[in-house]
């Protein structure tokens, strides 16, 4: 007895696994790296959960909202308004627009810089947006492609001539039975 406990105690160690600890050298400990990787995704969601918990909007949040949400349609109705001022009264949108003509250049270019900060930021974001949904489209091709090959199948002379020569498998089991005879006995014994 004394030899075994003596071979043991050399290959696992005095309560350590030799072993086990020779073996992680070499290869990472499956049930130690799955802990870490929960510990870090649990992290991430909490994280996230922060970042997405929303406070209380006051009102001062809420106009700020507004506010940002202003500039595309100001823009927008301002130019149709332009347009229907030119048509309704054009001396009125001449005089407005000799006064535009008067605005210096780097006013120009500022403006330019800052709308185009704004809406080009915005157009990034949606842009993104667009190629992910394009990504999404593309990866769904392989099944479109495996749907319409199948109801091609379905239309074609020789798919209806399957169809129509499928016979439906009707069972002969009678009602309460079953294919099973050891499932019926015990069903008839325990009853």
């Amino acid at each position: 007895m004394a030899v075994i406990d003596k071979a043991l105690g050399l290959v696992f160690g005095d309560g350590r696994n030799v072993l086990r600890d020779t073996v992680e050298v070499f290869r990472q400990n499956a049930e130690n790296t799955a802990a870490r990787d929960a510990a870090a995704l649990e992290q991430a969601m909490v994280q996230f959960a922060a970042e997405f918990n929303v406070a209380p909007v006051g009102r001062f949040d809420r106009i700020m909202n507004g506010v940002n949400r202003l500039p595309r349609p100001a823009l927008a109705l301002g130019t149709l308004g332009l347009f229907v001022a030119a048509m309704v009264n054009p001396v009125w949108f001449a005089s407005r627009m000799q006064g535009v003509a008067l605005v210096p250049e780097p006013l120009w270019w500022l403006l330019g810089a800052v709308v185009s900060f704004y809406f080009g930021a915005r157009h990034q974001v949606k842009t993104q947006e667009f190629q992910r949904s394009i990504a999404r489209t593309i990866a769904q091709t392989p099944a479109v492609m495996r749907h319409i090959e199948h109801l091609n199948v379905l239309q074609t002379d020789e798919g209806q001539l399957e169809a129509e020569n499928t016979i439906p498998v009707v069972s002969t089991v009678a009602p309460g039975e079953t294919d099973n005879a050891a499932l019926d006995d015990w069903r008839k014994a325990a009853a």
